[in-house]
């Protein structure tokens, strides 16, 4: 354990790909066969990049989403996160990597019903290693993000005040708020008109501007195209990788006028260091606090324990 904390407090290397994954597989045994759900796969993702991983049902994209978030294990094979090595890790450190380094955006968005979209966004917060930051702190960074996404007048309104459109957007300040290596993104338009779909896609692409590394995961083709790349998967294996030659621009509707919030040197604040301004498998599978909060989604899955 102290060896695999030594290793993860090392500082990442910028010149290297923020995902680096070579050979993996994820092998599933029922019964007398197996199924590969990921078939010796090998993917990098720079930093920066806006990556949409497309396929249809059971090509093994959502498998490779559980990884990439830290909610599953390879059977063998190498996953690299930002410099670290995840696929020998234990649960907990696992859990650790999740919160503090993947900004996690879900389909049915897995806001806190009777929770504010202030207290929402706040939350991941208390189960990462800034636990320590003071509740004045932690309310600032909070607005911030959701200032970042336009909602800073409705911070005190609940889920059951928000549009559709208006959750997904706090779940989007909410995956910011601890500064993540990457946003994942897992069909975060599926339950979205293809207006709001369209809206909130312009706020991935703004982030991305900003230098933020996203990987949207889909099955739409029309949203893929506003990627700066797509990765095809069938069948447990890449079948295609290739730059998007005519990227499409989102409209960004209500979010043009939500500048980047004012920075105070933090990295909620700044949303990025580069910029001016700022449920999973594992999480959900025991009873404990945080993983009850995992089960609302964001980073807040990192807080979680689960399978070995």
């Amino acid at each position: 354990m102290a060896r695999q904390r030594q290793a993860a407090a090392a500082p990442p290397d910028p010149a290297q790909p923020v995902i680096c994954i070579r050979d993996l597989y994820r092998i599933y045994r029922m019964g007398g066969s197996e199924v590969r759900a990921l078939d010796g796969i090998s993917l990098d993702v720079e930093r920066g990049e806006f990556v949409a991983v497309m396929g249809p049902s059971g090509s093994g994209k959502s498998t490779l989403m559980n990884i990439l978030g830290c909610l599953d294990r390879p059977t063998s094979g190498s996953y690299q996160l930002d410099g670290v090595e995840i696929s020998n890790l234990d649960r907990d450190r696992r859990a650790e990597i999740r919160n503090d380094k993947i900004g996690f955006v879900f389909q049915n968005f897995n806001l806190l019903a009777r929770t504010n979209a202030l207290e929402n966004v706040e939350l991941p917060l208390l189960y990462s290693a800034k636990a320590d930051l003071t509740d004045a702190v932690r309310r600032e960074r909070a607005r911030r993000c959701l200032e970042r996404v336009g909602l800073a007048e409705r911070w005190d309104h609940t889920s059951a005040q928000l549009s559709g459109g208006q959750q997904q957007r706090v779940a989007i300040a909410r995956s910011l708020v601890n500064d993540p290596a990457i946003l994942l993104a897992d069909e975060p338009t599926g339950n979205l008109d293809s207006r709001t779909s369209e809206e909130v896609i312009a706020i991935f692409q703004a982030l991305n501007d900003e230098g933020r590394t996203v990987v949207l995961i889909t099955h739409d083709t029309d949203i893929a195209q506003f990627a700066q790349r797509i990765v095809a998967f069938r069948d447990g294996k890449i079948i295609s990788d290739h730059a998007v030659t005519d990227r499409r621009r989102a409209t960004a509707g209500s979010f043009a006028d939500a500048a980047p919030a004012a920075g105070d040197g933090s990295p909620a604040a700044a949303l990025h260091p580069a910029a001016a301004a700022a449920p999973g498998t594992e999480a959900t599978r025991n009873g404990s606090p945080a993983s009850a909060a995992g089960a609302a989604g964001s980073t807040l899955a990192g807080a979680g324990r689960g399978n070995p």
